[in-house]
């Protein structure tokens, strides 16, 4: 085993961060408790530079006194060591494994790309392109939601798992991309499922919690007014 569930865990991040969620829903998953320490967007604190010098980033959680680092990682990290706890986040049949792992990588490699380049984008004609990219991911994604959730609520079946925490973490962000730009990516007449799986994501227990308003990532991604 990696190492005993009954040690004290951290998790060091900052509330709006979709890669610090990922390890918050999963520990909730399995139920279990852990201490959140904030960092300060903008500055790194000492005990982050330590638990993470080669990347310096968050998330990164402490469990004991080993600290692991990136996001999903410490979800598959969670899933070892609390394995008869919550439900398995994981498939355990091999190429239902491999399937989640490839679609988490899509997400992280394609579709958040795409969303970024939405957000950088320097006029008009590059936010054209830098949308339809995005919604030819969610065209992609819907199929995937479509065959791997075999009919059932999530990506995972019944229960949340890999790829529903890994696509799901960015809702917020998604909902503000929505709101800055006039547009609507989860339109139920493209994408049926996941109108309807991401509702079913943010209302589910493990989620409610950590789910940042989308008000707040608003005023966030807001440059401030000048004087």
């Amino acid at each position: 085993m990696a190492g005993s569930g009954s040690e004290e865990v951290k998790i060091l991040g900052g509330w709006p961060s979709p890669f610090v969620m990922r390890p918050r829903i999963a520990l909730n998953i399995k139920s279990v408790k852990y201490d959140f320490l904030q960092e300060t967007f903008g500055t790194k604190s000492e005990l982050l530079l330590q638990s993470n010098p080669v990347y310096k980033k968050i998330p990164v959680m402490i469990h004991g006194d080993k600290p692991i680092c990136e996001s999903m990682i410490i979800v598959q990290y969670i899933d070892d060591v609390w394995a008869s706890s919550g439900h398995p986040i994981i498939p355990s049949d091999p190429y239902d494994a491999s399937t989640a792992r490839f679609w988490a990588t899509y997400i992280d490699d394609k579709f958040f790309q795409s969303l970024m380049a939405i957000a950088k984008s320097k006029d008009a004609e590059e936010r054209k392109a830098a949308i339809e990219q995005a919604v030819a991911e969610f065209g992609v994604l819907e199929e995937a939601y479509q065959k791997t959730s075999k009919g059932k609520d999530f990506f995972g079946g019944d229960k949340i798992g890999y790829i529903d925490i890994t696509f799901g973490c960015y809702l917020g962000w998604i909902r503000v991309t929505e709101k800055m730009n006039g547009i609507t990516l989860f339109d139920e007449t493209k994408v049926p499922g996941l109108t309807k799986w991401a509702d079913k994501f943010c209302a589910d227990e493990a989620v409610k919690s950590v789910m940042p308003e989308t008000d707040a990532l608003m005023k966030l991604a807001k440059p401030p007014p000048s004087n």
